[in-house]
């Protein structure tokens, strides 16, 4: 098992992202969010979880993303992925919940040169799949610590 490692998969824009499922506190579905004046362009706002106070984080802004072209009936995938960073719980919008999978460590290549979307220093690595790659972030790296206080004092 320890050769293993179990992925929460989602999409966002074009590809499908990985983040390793102890990293995950919890999926929740769209809420209202409250936006925040003289945030950084990347924080959408912030919704309160069950009194607590979470800042919700846009990778498509951060990242210069197309959101994905939802089909009908699909809103119900799209949400929230709660994730904790040093002690910080934040929600990062996804355009649609795909599954949890099971990966072969030995399968996780490091990212190609040429990548296109996430830069490659947010990657942790990529598993082929058939056409396409699934994308295995590195979500400690995805905030440095300053952009982690700034995103803190949002919630003062």
């Amino acid at each position: 098992m320890a050769d293993q490692s179990q992925l929460v998969t989602f999409q966002l824009g074009e590809e499908i992202y990985g983040i390793d499922i102890m990293e995950v506190k919890e999926i929740v579905r769209v809420q209202e969010v409250r936006a925040i004046p003289n945030a950084p362009a990347y924080v959408e706002g912030i919704f309160n979880l069950r009194s607590e106070i979470i800042p919700i984080i846009n990778l498509h802004k951060r990242f210069h993303l197309k959101k994905a072209f939802a089909q009908e009936g699909e809103e119900l995938l799209s949400g929230f992925i709660i994730i904790e960073v040093d002690g910080m719980k934040l929600g990062v919008i996804i355009d649609r919940i795909s599954r949890v999978v099971a990966v072969e460590r030995e399968d996780i290549q490091p990212p190609p040169q040429m990548f296109s979307g996430i830069g490659a220093e947010y990657i942790q690595g990529v598993i082929r799949q058939d056409e396409s790659y699934l994308i295995i972030l590195n979500i400690r790296d995805l905030f440095n610590p300053r952009e982690l206080q700034k995103i803190a004092d949002l919630r003062r």
